[in-house]
């Protein structure tokens, strides 16, 4: 099963990519994470990539298709996986095809998760992530409202806010998302591959929607 999650920031890809990868069994493939992986086992392709982050520079396409292409082709992944945050252009898309093309596989689903504006909003406002356990809370969240909003449910850590969670990056954090991400709905439609799923609610009801369809 190859499964790619769209979705604005704050729909809650990363929740949701956790639980459809347990549930199937498949790899969870974040680019973020496969990224710092390649850089902290010092990889021919993790030193090329860290040296354009040092310098504050955007990873190319091409250095981030190839690490995700040896990433899907390791032995591990017996070529199922699940894709969370790429790809985010029309450019990355096609790149991917292509790419997949090469390993003679092509996606089975592509799922967007659909939340409105101003809920989206809400969500990252009010999300706090604990210094100590790096857990991610809201602190609207009824279950944790009489509690101290300030620390961890969890563990007790202090809870901050992320820099990319205040309103003007949130505001041009969807704006981009609009421009660039957004198309990918159509590019994908196209091919027969997407199925929309309303993203309010509870966590677990989002899951259900989404495992309805797979």
């Amino acid at each position: 099963m190859r499964i790619i999650l769209l979705g604005a920031p704050g729909v809650g890809k990363g929740t949701q990519a956790k639980k459809i990868s347990e549930k199937f069994g498949i790899p969870h493939i974040s680019t973020g994470d496969i990224l710092r992986n390649e850089c902290r086992i010092g990889s021919e392709l993790g030193k090329e990539a860290e040296d354009f982050m040092q310098d504050g520079k955007l990873v190319p396409d091409t250095l981030i298709i190839e690490i995700i292409k040896n990433r899907i082709a390791g032995k591990d992944s017996e070529k199922d996986f699940l894709m969370d945050g790429f790809p985010r252009t029309l450019n990355q898309a096609q790149m991917f095809d292509d790419m997949l093309e090469s390993l003679d596989l092509e996606i089975d689903r592509v799922i967007n998760i659909d939340v409105p504006d101003d809920e989206l909003v809400k969500r990252l406002t009010s999300r706090r992530v604990c210094h100590s356990c790096s857990n991610v809370c809201k602190i609207d969240d009824p279950e944790i409202v009489h509690q101290d909003k300030d620390r961890c449910p969890i563990c007790g850590g202090e809870l901050h806010k992320r820099a990319d969670d205040d309103l003007e990056v949130i505001e041009e954090r969807l704006k981009v998302y609009k421009e660039q991400t957004r198309p990918l709905i159509d590019y994908y439609s196209k091919k027969g591959l997407v199925s929309d799923v309303d993203g309010l609610g509870s966590e677990e009801e989002v899951t259900e929607r989404i495992l309805s369809l797979l």
